[in-house]
């Protein structure tokens, strides 16, 4: 069985960044689109970022582009997301996710199997 295992969010002023980290293992690297999503307080899920089943392509929700990375080290069965130039709008609950459905690799919540527990960032001065 697939399991994830975030860390590394935290308090961080506006402007200052957070790498989050996500453990995965029970998968074969190659098998399943892995996303991270967020969800603000009162708010429906959010995705953030996808990377599809080969670990090439990479797509971002247009809140985050060009201020998230999503990185994936398959040898060590590890998601990255490091967020730089945050906003009190990136406030919320990251989870990151897995899928093995056939067409995976979108920002839909409703697409993802597995999910991990999630990490708080929040941003405030």
């Amino acid at each position: 069985e697939v399991q994830l295992v975030e860390s590394g969010g935290g308090l961080v002023q506006p402007g200052g960044s957070l790498r989050l980290s996500c453990a995965a293992s029970g998968y074969t690297s190659s098998s399943l689109c892995m996303a991270w999503f967020r969800q603000a307080p009162g708010k429906e899920r959010e995705g953030v970022a996808v990377i599809d089943r080969g670990g090439v392509r990479t797509v971002y929700a247009d809140s985050v582009k060009g201020r998230f990375t999503f990185a994936q080290d398959k040898a060590k069965n590890m998601l990255y997301l490091r967020m730089e130039s945050l906003e009190p709008e990136d406030i919320g609950m990251y989870s990151c996710a897995a899928s093995s459905a056939v067409y995976c690799f979108k920002l839909v919540p409703a697409v993802f199997y597995y999910w991990g527990r999630g990490t708080q960032v929040t941003v405030s001065a």
